[in-house]
């Protein structure tokens, strides 16, 4: 299949960034000296820079160049919807997960007013770590109401809820409100996580709903924040 220019010298330099060619804070060639380079147009350079810099390879600096970013983190889509998962498989990392915890339990105060339910309810309790080439640097601690979801297993939870959730339940997960936060560790965190030496961690809360506007969970997970950075897509919309 016939590759487009810009393609190739995208995933080139891309390679080229991986592998150390190009550091983080260095300038990459300009698109001029590319051109030449590649024997081609400064039109089929801009493209291939333009996907550089929209896959968080490099940041455009006027009247400078183009330079490049740390590609150590782990980029998250602070925005999207998509399951741990689903996130993995485009990262460039051996990542497994490993169950903590699987329990049936009833609410305390503070879960009753995150899932907006009694003290009734029964909810699941899934507490997982995120394990990237070796070290623990995810805690994820799901909330999730059993008359939504009315069984779990270990091995559902160490694969994909959210699959199980859509595809064996027949359930559609809709949308979520998200909020993020850098807090203090906590015992948890440093008796589950390998910290590495950071006294903060950063702490996305998600409220997850069904398509008929049903709460069916609440998320708190944790990154470790010198492993990731969050991405959105924003534009400007003039008033």
């Amino acid at each position: 299949m016939k590759i487009n220019k810009y393609k190739y010298i995208y995933e080139e330099l891309v390679e080229k960034i991986k592998t150390g060619v190009f550091q983080p804070g260095e300038l990459i060639p300009s698109e001029h000296d590319l051109a030449a380079s590649y024997e081609t147009s400064r039109e089929t350079i801009r493209k291939a820079l333009t996907l550089l810099s929209q896959n968080g390879f490099i940041q455009k600096l006027r009247g400078k160049g183009s330079v490049v970013l740390d590609t150590s983190r782990a980029s998250f889509p602070f925005s999207g919807l998509v399951s741990f998962k689903e996130l993995a498989e485009g990262l460039n990392a051996a990542i497994h997960t490993d169950v903590e915890e699987l329990a049936l339990i009833r609410p305390e105060p503070y879960l009753q007013h995150q899932l907006q339910c009694s003290p009734k309810e029964e909810i699941w309790k899934v507490t997982r770590t995120r394990v990237f080439d070796g070290e623990r640097v995810i805690l994820d601690k799901d909330f999730l109401l059993k008359k939504h979801v009315p069984s779990l297993t270990e091995e559902i939870c160490g694969q994909s809820i959210y699959a199980y959730i859509e595809e064996e339940l027949g359930l559609t997960i809709s949308f979520a409100k998200k909020e993020i936060t850098v807090e203090p560790c906590t015992e948890e965190d440093t008796a589950l996580l390998d910290m590495n030496g950071c006294s903060h961690i950063a702490v996305v809360r998600n409220y997850v709903y069904l398509d008929d506007a049903s709460l069916f969970q609440y998320t708190e997970s944790r990154h470790r924040p010198d492993k990731f950075r969050f991405v959105d897509f924003a534009r400007r919309h003039m008033m």
